[in-house]
C-alpha cells in the first residue's frame, strides 16, 4: 500500500510495481490511520509519506507497536534528521528521498523489501508459529497436511490464539503459495461496505458508484482467500457467499451475469460455529460447507509448555525493537509468567512483555514491570511454585529450555562428571546432525530460539574451531 498526498507518484509507482508482478494499491495520507488500516485488511508494506506524527507519537511508532510483522518504508519528499532517525530506530525498513530514485529504481527497491521482508516457513517458526506443546504439535500437523489439498479449512479458537498466523502458514505450504493471498475481515466492515468488498459493484449500481470495484473473491481469484472472523457475518450475507462457494461464481453488486472464480477459502472464527447454528446465528448449510477441515486452536493456557518459548521470543523482539536489554527476569516473575491464565491468549502474553521491556527501569525485568497500575501486581506468596526441573529464563542468552524429563538424561553417552557446557555443546551438535544442519528445526527442538543457537554455534567456533558437523 503506497499512501501520498502526491496521487500521480503515488499511482505511477503502483502501476509501475504491479507490471513487476507486485499488489499494489495508492492512496492519499489518511486523516486517521487507525480506521484506515482497519478498513485496509492485511497489508504486507506500507509505504510512502509516513513522516508523521499520529496521536502524539511518530506514525511509525504508532504503526510498528500495532502491526510489528509489517515492512515500513517512508519515502518522502522534504526528509528531516529527526524523521530519519525516528524512523529507524522505530524499525522502519529504510528511510528513502523521493527524489533520489527514479519511479523504476524506487520499484526494484520495493521488490527487494518485499523479498526480504515475505512471510515463509522458516521466518514463521522462528517468529510467530513457535510451539512444542503435544496439541499443537498435532494441530500444526493436520494442517500441514491440509495445506497440501484445495479444500476449504475452518479455524475455530479464542481471539488472540493465531488463527491468521496459522491460515497464513496454510496458504504458504499449500499449491497455491506462490499464488495471491486476499484476507478480509468481516467484523471490521458494516455489512453494506462487506459486501462490496467481497463481491464488488458495477459502476452506477448505488449511489456513489461511479467506477467499477472488483472485489475481494475476485482479487483472489487462483489464490486463497481468508475469510477472518467470518461467526460475525450477517445472515443475509451467509446465502450470498454459500452460493459462491457451492457454484464458484460471483455477482457483482449491478451486474448482468456471473463471473467464475477458483478461490480456495480459510475462515477463522473466535465462536462456536455450531453452536451458533443451534442459535439461528449461523446458517447450516454455510457450515456444512465450511467445515470441510476444521482445526481448533488451543488456548495458551491448555499449552503450558509453549508459554516459556513464546516468552523468551517476544522479550528478543521487543528488545530488539526498542534497543533494550536485559540480564535476566525475576523469579516472581517467572512464575507468574508461566502460571497465568491468559484469556486474551498469546496476544495477552505479548502485550505483557512489550509492557514491561519498555517500561522496565532496570536491567532485571520485574514482576511489577508487567503491570502499570501498582495495585494490580499479584502477591508473589500466593504464586503457584514451579518445578524445580524448570531452567530460570536467562535473557542474556536468551535461554529459556523447560526440562520436563530429567530421566531421558541416563540415554546421554557421556561420562560422570562432564560439564553442564560439554553437555549443552554436545545436544546442539547431536540435534543438528539429526535435523541434516537445519538450524531453525534444531532451535524448535531445542527449546531455544535461532538466535540463541547462533551465538552459541559463533562461540563454538571461536573457542574451539567447530563446525556443524561435529559429532
Amino acid at each position: 500500500m503506497i499512501v501520498d498526498n502526491d496521487t500521480r507518484f503515488a499511482s505511477a509507482l503502483a502501476e509501475t510495481l504491479k507490471k513487476a508482478g507486485i499488489q499494489a494499491s495508492a492512496t492519499g495520507v489518511p486523516d486517521n490511520f487507525e480506521s484506515f488500516m482497519t478498513a485496509s485488511g492485511t497489508i504486507d508494506l506500507l509505504m510512502g509519506d509516513l513522516d508523521l506524527e499520529f496521536q502524539g507519537e511518530s506514525l511509525i511508532a504508532f504503526l510498528r507497536r500495532l502491526y510489528p510483522e509489517m515492512a515500513l518504508l517512508p519515502v518522502v519528499a522534504k526528509p528531516t534528521v529527526d524523521g530519519a532517525v525516528t524512523a529507524i530506530r522505530s524499525g522502519a525498513f529504510d528511510y528513502l528521498l523521493k527524489k533520489n530514485f527514479s519511479l523504476q529504481e524506487l520499484a526494484a527497491k520495493v521488490i527487494a523489501v518485499v523479498n526480504e521482508c515475505r512471510p515463509s516457513e522458516v521466518k514463521s517458526s522462528d517468529h510467530n508459529l513457535l510451539f512444542r506443546d503435544p496439541r499443537m504439535v498435532r494441530v500444526m500437523d493436520l494442517a500441514k497436511r491440509a495445506a497440501a489439498s484445495r479444500a476449504t479449512v475452518l479455524i475455530q479458537g479464542e481471539s488472540g490464539t493465531g488463527k491468521e498466523l496459522l491460515a497464513r502458514f496454510i496458504q504458504r505450504n499449500s499449491p497455491r503459495a506462490e499464488k495471491v493471498l486476499v484476507a478480509i475481515n468481516c467484523a471490521a466492515l458494516p455489512e453494506n461496505l462487506l459486501e462490496s468488498e467481497l463481491f464488488g459493484f458495477e459502476k452506477g449500481a448505488f449511489t456513489g458508484a461511479l467506477q467499477r470495484k472488483i472485489g475481494k473473491f475476485e482479487q483472489a481469484d487462483g489464490g486463497t482467500l481468508l475469510l477472518d472472523e467470518l461467526g460475525e457475518m450477517a445472515l443475509s450475507l451467509q446465502s450470498k457467499l454459500l452460493r459462491v462457494l457451492q457454484e464458484g461464481e460471483v455477482d457483482r453488486l449491478g451486474g448482468r451475469q456471473p463471473i467464475p472464480v477458483d478461490v480456495r477459502i480459510v475462515a477463522t472464527t473466535n465462536r462456536d460455529l455450531a453452536a451458533e447454528v443451534e442459535a439461528g446465528n449461523f446458517r447450516q448449510d454455510l457450515y456444512f460447507r465450511l467445515n470441510v477441515i476444521p482445526l481448533t486452536l488451543p488456548p495458551l493456557r491448555d499449552r503450558p509448555q509453549d508459554i516459556e518459548l513464546l516468552l523468551e521470543n517476544f522479550i528478543g523482539k521487543y528488545c530488539k525493537l526498542n534497543g533494550r536489554q536485559f540480564t535476566c527476569i525475576s523469579e516472581s516473575a517467572r512464575r507468574f509468567l508461566l502460571s497465568h491464565n491468559y484469556p486474551g491468549n498469546v496476544r495477552e502474553l505479548e502485550n505483557m512483555v512489550e509492557r514491561a521491556v519498555v517500561l522496565a527501569p532496570g536491567a532485571k525485568l520485574e514482576l511489577e514491570d508487567f503491570f502499570v497500575d501498582p495495585e494490580a501486581v499479584p502477591d508473589v506468596e500466593k504464586l503457584p511454585l514451579l518445578p524445580a526441573t524448570s531452567a530460570a529464563i536467562a535473557t542474556g542468552t536468551g535461554s529459556t529450555a523447560l526440562l520436563s524429563d530429567s530421566n531421558s538424561f541416563d540415554a546421554l553417552p557421556l561420562p560422570a562428571g562432564t560439564t553442564l557446557a560439554e553437555v549443552e555443546r554436545y545436544m546442539i551438535y547431536k540435534t543438528l546432525k539429526a535435523v541434516d544442519a537445519n538450524r531453525t528445526h534444531a532451535a524448535a527442538q531445542l527449546g531455544i530460539s535461532i538466535r540463541t543457537l547462533r551465538n552459541k554455534l559463533k562461540e563454538y567456533r571461536e573457542k574451539f574451531g567447530d563446525c556443524e558437523d561435529q559429532q
